[in-house]
């Protein structure tokens, strides 16, 4: 494949969901390129659209409209089963709660997705060795997720992300369950894993991680924002929001949503090999 083609573009996206009583536009006309080798944060107000963003990216769900493409193919072509495989062997996923199996190892659960992909015993030893000693976890390969802090388990979650190699990494509020330093690390082992050639979108709310990616955009109301540097400052600080009526009426930029993500909420939908 050609290297210049990108790992994402998303051209003219919307999402509309749609019950009995209303229509929702999570979604509204997003154009987006990601470039192999990015690392890109995705920041906004809570309601935004940024899990859609994700949901969409990791083939969790589908655009009402728009093309979607990943590493030039447009997913709208590929069926159901392609979609899977594809999640399994080329999209790693990293949840704000973990998602690590209980009753398995922290070797075990970052083994599964290579299991699930049929990839030889002796591959797999490797690349779970791999994984697991970049980002410091090898010596606790044996422990269960019960018996690791929060900030272990994320390294966890974040070496199953990465040892199937996958071509984009998709990390939703990595650090929302951790505490500041905890946090810090895990921002910090997201940016060397990218400095190594890993292509990374995250979906933050904190503008202090956002702007350590090097790249940040920022949804608003299902739309990217003409001013992610004006928003970013006003997420942070709520006396600095801009004054176009747009990017106040109706939300507040510095709001943090303590739920679950939705993302999060359709994990066993985004299961490893499923």
């Amino acid at each position: 494949m050609d290297r210049t083609t990108p790992a994402v573009e998303l051209k003219d996206v919307t999402k509309i969901y749609q019950t009995s009583e209303i229509e929702t536009h999570a979604l509204s006309g997003v154009s987006l390129r990601i470039e192999r080798g990015e690392f890109i944060a995705v920041a906004g107000p809570s309601g935004g659209g940024k899990s859609t963003l994700l949901s969409i990216l990791g083939l969790l769900d589908m655009p009402t409209s728009g093309r979607y493409l990943l590493e030039g193919r447009d997913v709208e072509s590929l069926g159901v089963n392609e979609r899977a495989k594809i999640r399994n062997r080329e999209i790693g996923f990293v949840f704000q709660s973990f998602n690590l199996i209980g009753d398995l190892t922290v070797y075990e659960n970052v083994e599964l997705p290579l299991l699930y992909g049929g990839m030889a015993a002796s591959e797999r030893a490797d690349r779970v060795r791999s994984a697991l000693q970049t980002v410091d976890m090898l010596q606790r390969r044996n422990h269960y997720p019960a018996q690791l802090s929060g900030g272990q388990q994320q390294r966890s979650a974040i070496a199953r992300a990465i040892c199937g190699e996958p071509a984009l990494v998709l990390a939703d509020e990595p650090t929302g369950n951790l505490d500041s330093r905890n946090a810090d690390a895990i921002i910090d082992l997201l940016a060397e894993l990218n400095a190594e050639g890993a292509t990374i979108c995250m979906v933050t709310h904190d503008p202090r991680y956002a702007r350590q990616a090097r790249r940040s955009i920022v949804l608003f109301d299902g739309r990217i924002i003409d001013a992610p540097d004006e928003a970013l400052r006003a997420m942070q600080d709520p006396k600095s929001a801009p004054h176009d009526p747009d990017l106040r009426a109706g939300t507040n930029l510095s709001g943090r949503d303590v739920r679950r993500s939705e993302l999060d909420r359709r994990a066993p939908d985004a299961v490893p090999g499923r």
